[in-house]
């Protein structure tokens, strides 16, 4: 068997310019888009100041348009006391002067509609800012007010109610609880937070929640963007009577900012177990049809696309059935280990579940709050989600390593059928920074954790755009709000573009070359004859081979459409992907 002639990986140069974006058909273009995450405070600084903001986005923006993607997703711009990134909103309906303006997010919202760019917003219902005016209002009024029934206040236990109301733990490390101190400097009622105690839950039983995200939602609606994700979409509904939990003793996945996954990951062999009472509810399904009933009201397909971490699959597609979300993230993919037989199995399942409620399923390898695909995939030892990587993190990851098999998942990843998403400077290839100064890191789970988890910091550390710039062309000053690696040079937009086998040259052909032959609308079948540790489809008139194994294999005779790592002598090397057009 052998393979046609051009044994190099296809470039730019090599290929048509791509078709631009606003000329796709506009229905329901969430089926098969690729979305871009931008973290607003590591993407681009506009004013200088070592942090992100919507001036520096709107500059870079022909960037992304050039990628070849469809839609940009940014984390949370609100005003904040950005106790946790923004994801700590004291203002839903207004910018973080450290991000920019309403007439910033306009500016910016513009021009992306104007390369044909969808634009998605972060959404945080889940709790609020310890500083939100609700919450003030909260703390300023007396037990059993209306006010306070707006979030989760209770009396505590034990004889002085000094024992917190029960024993939840918080995702940041912690209690879950924290006690407040009354006007006259008596301890108060206790209330929820399931992640820092500056980000206090919301009651959803209350009807005045509802009709406040409601506003929301009309507001940014109005403003023209096109959908919203959702943060911690399973986490707004708590069992009724708030039961005490025991989580079981499998140490298990984590979730999104170190979320625990809900006890069907966590405990898969032990169907006995009871199910989290703080995480994916039955409640929350009503709250996104209220959602999706507004949504529907505009034009133009609006979307909702859930950060839920639930398993099985078979449970997360409850999230996108045809009267709730659009999307929901496929955590159990991005999770899955660089083996073939499990990397089977969960595409399988993945295509099965979503496909069976009507819904396109989704791919992810990296985001703001895991380790870097680029560094997760070559890691040495266990390494539960939320804890980061750091100076003295055990099985640190082999970089040359990490890099192959990042290329190769990403080249797997993005031809599959459904929505693809690609968090910023994983099309650089950047890996995870490990080396950050103590006094330097701004995550929550550092501190509330005593410097036992590192958290998120070395993922969201700002990308580098010119090698030779100050910050790498982040900031013109030279200013960074996290510090940025020296290696950051030689892993650069400017340095990357138009050089073949570049992992941007690699991510910009393969977007091309998915719309051009429709794999994110294509039907994936299996092919058999494949040694155990390959992942074999074919899309349309695209085969995609991948192997996680150890020893080169035998290709198939055909024309070389693309390649992660260079091709020869018919054989497809140990981490590597390949996308051939078959001889007939």
């Amino acid at each position: 068997m052998t393979i046609a002639e051009n044994p190099r990986p296809k470039t730019p140069a090599d290929l048509p310019a791509a078709e631009p974006t606003a000329t796709r058909p506009a229905d329901e273009w969430w089926r098969s888009a690729v979305i871009y995450q931008i973290y607003p405070r590591s993407f681009a600084d506009g004013n200088g100041d070592g942090m992100g903001d919507m001036s520096g986005i709107t500059e870079r923006l022909d960037a992304l348009a050039e990628l070849g993607v469809d839609a940009v997703w940014l984390s949370p711009f609100y005003r904040s006391p950005q106790r946790d990134g923004g994801y700590d909103v004291a203002d839903y309906c207004d910018v973080d002067p450290i991000f920019g303006t309403l007439g910033d997010f306009d500016r910016m919202r513009e021009r992306a509609h104007g390369f044909g760019l969808k634009v998605i917003v972060d959404l945080v219902p889940n709790h609020t800012s310890s500083e939100h005016e609700w919450f003030q209002q909260a703390l300023a009024s007396p037990e059993g007010s209306p006010e306070r029934a707006r979030y989760i206040f209770r009396d505590g236990k034990g004889k002085n109610g000094d024992v917190p109301p029960n024993n939840w733990e918080s995702v940041f490390g912690g209690a879950a609880w924290t006690r407040t101190v009354n006007a006259d400097g008596t301890p108060g009622q206790w209330y929820l937070h399931l992640f820092d105690s500056s980000q206090p839950d919301l009651d959803w039983n209350n009807p005045e929640v509802h009709a406040e995200f409601v506003r929301i939602l009309r507001f940014w609606l109005d403003r023209g963007v096109d959908g919203f994700r959702v943060d911690v979409a399973h986490g707004l509904v708590k069992a009724d009577g708030l039961p005490d939990f025991e989580k079981p003793l499998t140490g298990g996945s984590m979730g999104g900012a170190g979320v625990p996954l809900t006890p069907e990951i966590e405990g898969a062999a032990e169907p006995e177990l009871p199910s989290t009472p703080y995480w994916a509810q039955e409640g929350v399904h009503e709250i996104y049809r209220e959602w999706r009933r507004v949504l529907d009201e505009y034009e133009g397909d609006r979307i909702l696309v859930a950060e839920a971490w639930v398993d099985p699959l078979t449970k997360l597609a409850d999230w996108v059935r045809p009267d709730e979300m659009h999307q929901a993230f496929n955590f159990v993919y991005l999770e899955t280990p660089w083996e073939g037989p499990a990397l089977r199995r969960v595409i399988r399942d993945s295509l099965d579940a979503f496909g069976g409620v009507g819904a396109p399923s989704t791919w992810v390898l990296s985001n703001h709050d895991v380790v870097r695909h680029a560094s997760r995939l070559a890691l040495t030892a266990e390494n539960p989600q939320g804890a980061g990587i750091g100076p003295n993190s055990e099985g640190k990851p082999i970089p040359e390593v990490g890099i192959r098999r990042a290329r190769a998942a990403s080249l797997l990843m993005l031809a599959l059928p459904g929505s693809a998403y690609v968090y910023q400077g994983e099309d650089l290839g950047l890996p995870e920074v490990i080396d950050l100064p103590d006094e330097a890191r701004q995550d929550p789970t550092w501190y509330r954790t005593g410097g036992e988890r590192y958290g998120r910091d070395g993922c969201r550390v700002p990308i580098p755009w010119e090698a030779a710039a100050p910050a790498y062309g982040f900031s013109h000053t030279g200013e960074s709000w996290l510090p940025q690696p020296e290696e950051w040079a030689e892993l650069a937009r400017d340095v990357q573009t138009g050089t073949p086998g570049s992992t941007l040259e690699l991510y910009r052909a393969a977007l091309r070359l998915r719309r051009e032959h429709g794999l994110g609308i294509g039907r994936l079948e299996e092919l058999d004859g494949y040694p155990d540790d390959v992942v074999a489809v074919r899309i349309g008139d695209v085969t995609v081979i991948a192997n996680t194994g150890e020893t080169p294999i035998e290709l198939p005779a055909g024309e070389l459409l693309l390649s992660s790592e260079p091709v020869g002598e018919a054989a497809l090397a140990p981490d590597t992907t390949i996308w051939l057009r078959l001889q007939d």
